[in-house]
């Protein structure tokens, strides 16, 4: 069986589930979506199909609630998320591998290349917002083993510890292309028709009213206006505005 998981500790986060699960059931009504929570009651419980109570003490709750996943592959979506098209044969996926997830962005940034292993910059994190995984004995054990370096590693960032993880382990992973976590909305600008097709959006964007830092975004329109704005003011901060007769200027000026 196949079906979609999130995880969300506090009322806000719920929240943001139900919207995010409103937009999976809408294009994908036939497949099962589960809750795993601390929260007891909310509105829109209904799109779910079984709720699991989750205590919240822990900073990554999310780690021990993979292998509880009641489906033999499952696609766990964080709450900041929109599904944009129906999945389609995306579970195959999980058929051949046992876990698969895009790359992370802003690759060259030291938050994503931080790693208590040296490996190259061509094997950067992976982003743990949009995984599938299929319920074998090996992901099991890898969820395990997560756990247990996420621990040692203190660090509030589970993508360090996974990217470790990856890296000296033997387990059969597979890296999405990035219309499944599509993080740069601003890559819909770029794509010409049949280059790709958008599936999963998944950006930060949706959950900063949490934090009172800007308002409730609930449509690609109005979070792809905010992107362009974004993608010009982060160039314009480190004077890379371009030039026409080298492109590759600008790249090479930012200092990472």
């Amino acid at each position: 069986m196949d079906g979609v998981i999130y995880v969300a500790t506090g009322a806000g986060y719920v929240d943001l589930a139900v919207q995010s699960a409103r937009s999976v059931r809408q294009l994908n009504p036939a497949l099962a979506i589960d809750l795993f929570t601390d929260v007891s009651a909310f509105d829109g419980a209904e799109v779910f199909d079984q709720i699991h109570p989750v205590p919240r003490d822990h900073p990554r709750v999310k780690l021990w609630c993979f292998e509880k996943s009641r489906f033999a592959r499952t696609l766990f979506l964080d709450s900041d998320t929109l599904a944009l098209s129906p999945f389609g044969d995306l579970f195959d996926v999980a058929a051949r591998f046992d876990l698969a997830m895009c790359h992370d962005v802003r690759r060259r940034s030291d938050l994503v290349r931080e790693s208590s292993l040296a490996t190259p910059y061509a094997f950067p994190q992976l982003n743990s917002g949009v995984m599938l995984y299929r319920k074998s004995v090996e992901a099991l054990a890898f969820f395990k083993a997560w756990r247990d370096r996420y621990n040692l590693l203190q660090n509030p960032r589970d993508q360090v510890s996974l990217k470790d993880l990856l890296w000296e382990s033997d387990l059969r992973f597979y890296v999405l292309p990035p219309e499944f976590n599509l993080r740069r909305v601003t890559l819909l600008d770029a794509w010409e028709p049949l280059d790709a097709l958008p599936v999963v959006l998944h950006s930060h964007r949706l959950l900063q009213h949490l934090r009172g830092e800007a308002e409730r975004i609930t449509d690609v329109a109005r979070l792809l206006e905010l992107e362009r704005e974004a993608l010009a003011a982060e160039w314009a901060s480190v004077g890379g505005q371009g030039d026409p007769a080298d492109p590759m200027a600008r790249y090479r000026q930012v200092k990472p």
